[in-house]
């Protein structure tokens, strides 16, 4: 059965769609913010934050005044005092917290900008929205003029277990594994690795029961995060001692991926084809499916803007961000028909999971306004800036890859860190590829496209930025060292960007480890 034949025919509705060619983005996100306020409006959240009186503006003339009204009353909130003051309520089983009802599921956050894990609320009106979002994506494959036949191919979702963790008041587990447990029976016939291998909670033995299958699926899609897809086409192709995963998986065209940037991965990627795929990006995070790519040749994704969630941008820049990357108390915020293009703007999001301006931790860039088309540039976290270099995720993942490119060798992984260095400070890397390279070479050239990307980084390399040191170890460290930390597999991915505590537990870890070159 053709996939788009099958959602057409259970009558999907496209209104939503039609939406957003008949509003403008002020209009949509206005609508999107008064529902969430409505509903709202009577949990412990909406009275002590006057939601009654915030949507009473929704009435005045001024179409702005709701929003003057909605920042005044609601503060800025970070995961951990959004959970000390309200979602902690909701994980002990209380309702009508910070949304109507309970909460019966919580995801696990990768946790890649803090040690510990984040328990993210998930609520039945947001799996409905993701459920949604995913469905307009898939209806957008429209625009990527692919064969009939490609509708009938298997979709293969490697993502955490299904078999969620049963607490007292709650389920929990990863976004992918909660959603995959609710997947609707007309698309089971599609959804590769099948129920009993999703609820497989370890992650080893999930890939080589995928690997023993794979060669009775006709997979035409792969969706996951790079590192981990990678990881399973390599074990596939070993295992049964072919060239490329086409010799598996003959009609595979589309990786959908997401949660980190696809550049690293790239070319070691492709030497895994024997033909090129189509790529498409999605936005899909622990709160909400915030942005998705929506035709084929290009680089940015198209905000949901009327599905559940309403976004706020703060312009990432010293007057709203200290040095480690924590918003002031009252930043400047921006509504969507404000932005500007080519700025860096930190992301907060209110959602139907009770989610209130809450800052999400990434920092995402306009490529047209109009369109509202979007990149995600960096984490607010994952930016170094020890001396004042302002180094971004974004700066970092280009010198890396240039370097890459001279040296003719493929950087998987990487992190660094910003460490005291005699009576000034350094930047220490860490570079995972799967072939031995010059540490030294590596470094220089690294410096030196560092200098031309960031002018404050190369003004700071004559100041107190006195050293730059780079060590290049195996890529599987990197893995090894998630696995070591409970975070293998799934949505988990290694941290550009250390702090002090945990670099110091990193470094004792590789210098244990017996994986060499």
């Amino acid at each position: 059965m053709n996939l788009l034949g099958t959602l057409l025919n259970r009558g999907i509705k496209i209104r939503k769609i039609i939406e957003l060619d008949t509003l403008t983005p002020f209009e949509l996100q206005r609508k999107e913010l008064k529902k969430l306020i409505r509903k709202s409006r009577l949990t412990s959240f909406g009275f002590v934050h006057s939601f009654a009186e915030i949507l009473l503006q929704f009435k005045s003339s001024d179409k702005e005044k709701f929003y003057n009204y909605y920042c005044r009353r609601v503060p800025v909130f970070n995961y951990n005092k959004i959970y000390k003051e309200w979602w902690h309520r909701s994980k002990e089983g209380e309702g009508d917290v910070c949304w109507p009802g309970t909460v019966k599921y919580f995801a696990l956050s990768s946790g890649t900008s803090e040690a510990s894990s984040k328990f993210i609320p998930l609520t039945k009106e947001m799996m409905k929205a993701n459920k949604r979002t995913s469905i307009r994506q898939i209806l957008t494959l429209a625009n990527y003029d692919l064969p009939d036949q490609m509708f009938r191919k298997g979709i293969l979702m490697l993502g955490g277990s299904t078999d969620l963790k049963k607490e007292k008041n709650f389920f929990e587990g990863d976004l992918s594994g909660i959603q995959a447990s609710k997947i609707p029976f007309w698309f089971q016939m599609f959804y590769k690795p099948g129920k009993r291998i999703a609820k497989n909670k370890d992650w080893n033995a999930k890939l080589e029961e995928i690997t023993l299958e794979a060669k009775n699926w006709d997979i035409g899609f792969i969706c996951g995060v790079p590192a981990w897809i990678q990881l399973l086409m390599e074990k596939i192709i070993a295992h049964y001692q072919v060239k490329t995963i086409h010799d598996i998986w003959p009609n595979l065209a589309i990786f959908v991926h997401g949660g980190v940037s696809f550049t690293p991965y790239k070319k070691a990627f492709e030497k895994l084809l024997a033909h090129p795929l189509i790529y498409i990006e999605t936005y899909l995070a622990s709160e909400g499916f915030l942005a998705f790519q929506t035709h084929p040749n290009r680089t940015s994704m198209q905000l949901v803007l009327n599905n559940g969630l309403f976004y706020e941008f703060i312009p990432f820049n010293e007057e709203n961000f200290d040095s480690d990357g924590e918003v002031v108390a009252n930043p400047q915020t921006f509504m969507i028909h404000q932005v500007q293009e080519s700025v860096d703007y930190a992301l907060l999001i209110s959602t139907n999971a009770g989610t209130w301006r809450y800052l999400i931790g990434d920092v995402v860039r306009f490529t047209s306004v109009p369109k509202f088309e979007i990149v995600i540039s960096g984490r607010t976290k994952h930016y170094l800036s020890l001396v004042g270099e302002h180094l971004s995720v974004e700066n970092m993942t280009k010198a890396t890859q240039l370097v890459a490119d001279e040296m003719n060798i493929s950087v998987k992984e990487f992190t660094v860190c910003g460490i005291p260095y005699h009576t000034m400070f350094a930047h220490s890397w860490y570079i995972g590829t799967d072939v031995a390279a010059d540490s030294n070479v590596f470094q220089e050239k690294l410096d030196a496209h560092l200098k031309i990307i960031n002018d404050d980084y190369k003004t700071e390399r004559l100041a107190a930025l006195k050293e730059v040191i780079v060590k290049i170890i195996p890529v599987a460290i990197f893995y090894e060292y998630l696995k070591y930390r409970g975070k293998e597999g799934g949505q988990s991915k290694f941290p550009r960007v250390m702090k002090q505590a945990m670099f110091e537990e990193w470094e004792s870890f590789v210098a244990k480890s017996k994986i060499g070159f």
